[in-house]
C-alpha cells in the first residue's frame, strides 16, 4: 500500500475456540508446503527462462497461478471468475481490499504486479514478489520518466501488468477514486496504439453471520494478525473476480480519461456501484 486508507474502523476481532489452533496449524502448514513446492519448481525453471527468453516468462507464471489457486483452496475461500481476461498486450487495473487480492488475481490470469519499491525489502513477501516478476516503482515524481521506460519494456515483452489505481487497500465495501499517475505510461509514443487496459472488480462475500469487512486489510492492521484470522476462521465465503471489456488506449484522450473510464467499469462490477 502506498498510502494507508483509514476511513472506517475495523470490525470487531472474532473470538476463536481451541479448534482455531488446529485450523491455523493445518491451513498454515498446507500453505507453506504449497509455496515451498512452487518455489522448488519455479526457481530452476527461471534459470532457463531468463537467458533464453529474457523478460518473457512462458512457463513460470503457470506455477504462480496454480500456487495461488491452491492457496485459496487451503484457506477455504471459494473462487469465482466471470468475464474473460483479454488477449494481447496491455494491463489490468483493479480495486484493492486486501493482500488476498494477490492470490485472487494471480489465480485468475497470468499477470505481473506493480508495487512500491519498499515491498522488495519486506521479509519473505519481498522475495516472493521478486521471483514472481513484480515490477517495483519508486514513489518519486522525479523518477516518472524512468518508470515509464520500465512499463514500456515490460509491456513490449508481452507481460500483462496489474496495479491498483486507488493506491491503497480498503475494507472491501467501497471503491476509492482512481489516481491517474501510472496511466500516463500507456500513452508513450509507439506504445498506446498496441495496448488495452482491462478493469477488474474484486468482491469478497462473507459466509452467513460474518462481517464482509473481515477480508479487508487497511489502516494500522498488521499482516500477521490478519493472516492468523484468515487461517483461524471456521468458515469462509468466496471471492468474485469480474473482468470488464478492455479499453483500447488509442481510443482514450489522456491518462485522466483512461483512469475515469477504468474506475467506472470497476464500480459497475462492484456492489458499491
Amino acid at each position: 500500500m502506498s498510502v494507508t486508507w483509514d476511513g472506517a474502523p475495523p470490525p470487531e476481532p472474532p473470538t476463536f475456540g481451541p479448534s482455531a489452533v488446529f485450523r491455523i496449524a493445518w491451513r498454515g502448514s498446507a500453505l507453506l508446503l504449497t509455496i515451498a513446492i512452487g518455489l522448488a519448481l519455479l526457481l530452476p525453471l527461471r534459470l532457463i527462462e531468463r537467458p533464453v527468453f529474457g523478460l518473457a516468462r512462458p512457463w513460470t507464471p503457470w506455477i504462480t497461478r496454480t500456487v495461488c489457486r491452491l492457496a485459496l483452496f487451503w484457506l477455504g475461500i471459494a473462487f469465482h471468475r466471470s468475464g474473460r481476461p483479454m488477449q494481447g498486450q496491455g494491463a489490468i487495473v483493479a480495486n484493492h481490499s486486501s493482500w488476498l487480492d494477490i492470490f485472487a488475481l494471480n489465480a485468475s490470469d497470468r499477470v505481473y504486479f506493480v508495487s512500491k519499491s519498499e515491498v522488495s525489502g519486506w521479509p519473505g513477501i519481498g522475495f516472493l514478489a521478486r521471483v514472481t516478476g513484480t515490477l517495483f516503482i519508486a514513489r518519486d515524481p522525479k523518477a516518472a520518466r524512468e518508470q515509464t521506460a520500465l512499463f514500456e519494456e515490460r509491456l513490449l515483452a508481452g507481460q500483462r501488468l496489474l496495479f491498483f489505481p486507488e493506491g491503497t487497500s480498503t475494507d472491501g465495501l467501497r471503491v476509492l477514486p482512481f489516481k491517474s499517475t501510472l496511466f500516463a505510461a500507456f500513452f508513450a509514443s509507439g506504445l498506446k496504439e498496441h495496448l488495452s487496459v482491462q478493469p477488474v472488480s474484486v468482491v469478497y462475500r462473507a459466509p452467513e453471520g460474518e462481517d464482509t469487512r473481515i477480508y479487508g486489510w487497511w489502516g494500522d492492521m498488521s499482516f500477521g494478525s490478519h493472516l492468523l484470522t484468515m487461517l483461524a476462521l471456521p468458515r469462509h465465503g468466496r471471492v468474485e473476480v469480474t473482468y470488464s471489456a478492455p479499453l483500447r488506449v488509442a481510443d482514450i484522450a489522456d491518462r485522466k480519461a483512461l483512469a475515469a473510464a477504468s474506475e467506472a467499469l470497476v464500480r459497475a462490477g462492484h456492489p458499491a456501484g
